[in-house]
């Protein structure tokens, strides 16, 4: 069996795609739609036992992939990683900015440090990788990047160090589509909801019931997201029919920025059916059903 992609097969042959935070989760399924595509995959993230296992599966696939372990918030091992990719394949025709991650807290209970440590996680490193690339490949060579936000829209309780850091890498993005623009780079986001991914277990356990029985409900589509509605997203806009498309964002969060609770409650529905493309996808185990 292998990713059962709507895209056209080879679309992506001979390019050379860099995936941050690759070793899981949404990088990980961005990274297996890639590769089945054509695409020779650079899998950038920091543990390499991670990003090993992930390339084995892309080999085992049939596709072309490559590990560098890196942590993007330092900007010398950044632009060493860099040098490597072009040195190993030549090019860099896409980056997906996709590694990131953030803890649930109250905003009164995070310190400097904390917010700190998110901000320069989810936006700084993001910031040095775009600069990097663009200066050491795509300036002279064009090519587009697609950067990881988040549902920010009206506000983010509980998470106010990555709404800051997501609405930061977004005002940045549409900063670099004009900038870059000339350079035949184009710059775009994808805004993820609430999705079935690994990255769902990074939360406290305390926090299961919550996650497991209230969430959807709050959604339009009753229903979290899969990683392949996202990993879909990101390809589209990598891809030449996304040619026009620059500084802009792409969400996929089952409409859950338009609920308005205070004006009417969602009437229970299980109409919305998931696409689930990733064959290799795991169920994160906060999701699982308990003994």
């Amino acid at each position: 069996m292998k990713y059962q992609s709507v895209f056209a097969e080879g679309l992506f042959e001979g390019h050379t795609v860099i995936v941050t935070g690759g070793g899981s989760g949404i990088g990980r399924c961005t990274a297996h739609e890639l590769a089945a595509l054509g695409a020779n995959v650079a899998l950038v993230g920091r543990d390499p036992e991670k990003l090993d296992k992930v390339r084995r599966e892309i080999i085992e696939d049939g596709g072309t992939a490559s590990g560098y372990a890196c942590d993007i918030r330092d900007e010398s091992a950044v632009i060493s990683t860099i040098e490597a990719i072009l040195s190993e394949h030549g090019r860099i025709d896409a980056l997906v900015n996709n590694a990131g991650g953030q803890y649930r807290a109250e905003m009164k209970t995070i310190s400097t440090k904390g917010f700190e440590a998110v901000v320069r996680n989810n936006l700084t490193g993001g910031f040095i990788f775009m600069r990097e690339v663009y200066t050491r490949w795509m300036e002279h060579h064009g090519g587009a990047i697609v950067n990881m936000i988040a549902d920010i829209w009206h506000g983010w309780p509980n998470f106010a160090h990555s709404a800051a850091s997501r609405g930061g890498m977004h005002t940045l993005s549409e900063t670099a589509a004009s900038e870059w623009a000339a350079a035949g780079v184009r710059v775009n986001t994808v805004a993820p909801g609430s999705i079935a991914s690994s990255g769902l277990d990074t939360y406290d356990p305390r926090h299961r019931a919550y996650i497991q029985n209230e969430i959807a409900a709050e959604v339009p589509l009753q229903r979290f997201g899969t990683e392949s509605e996202v990993a879909a997203a990101i390809v589209f806009l990598l891809s030449p029919a996304a040619a026009y498309i620059t500084g802009s964002c792409i969400r996929i969060d089952g409409g859950g920025p338009n609920a308005r609770p205070m004006w009417a409650k969602l009437a229970p529905s299980d109409r919305s059916q998931p696409f689930n493309g990733f064959h290799r996808a795991i169920l994160p185990e906060i999701l699982s059903p308990r003994d």
